[in-house]
């Protein structure tokens, strides 16, 4: 039936911000950007390396996502990446805030965690070598 994860749409509450950070900070590609008149809203088509995409999108005056505790819902996002300890050194020389590298006690995989300009939690998770 499923066949993969078409895409993830987000909300946000700065459209400049957040595009320059999926965009120039995750380095993620527009694929097409659209302004909805009748909605106010901008619409942000961007790739991920996989095929996927991610949906960026802005409304006026969105409320805020609650955090803590944590709501029902969708917890965060997880991207795969080859060298967790690599990104996280370049996140934090682009200004952005990373947890501390923890491991999973189940996979032995290496993960940390960042957020988002409207906080949303984002992981990378250290993708399996590849045989």
């Amino acid at each position: 039936m499923l066949l993969r994860l078409h895409h993830v749409a987000i909300i946000c509450s700065d459209y400049a911000v957040s595009r320059r950070f999926y965009t120039g900070v995750l380095g993620l590609a527009v694929i097409a950007e659209n302004y909805r008149a009748d909605r106010d809203s901008w619409k942000l088509d961007l790739a991920l390396p996989d095929g996927g995409q991610i949906e960026l999108f802005s409304f006026p005056s969105p409320p805020p996502r609650p955090s803590w505790p944590e709501a029902c819902g969708l917890r965060h996002l997880c991207f795969a990446v080859a060298d967790v300890a690599a990104c996280r050194r370049e996140l934090l020389a682009r200004g952005v805030a990373v947890q501390d590298i923890r491991t999973d006690e189940y996979t032995g995989r290496r993960f940390v965690f960042l957020a988002d300009p409207d906080g949303l939690p984002l992981e990378l998770y250290e993708a399996a070598p590849a045989a």
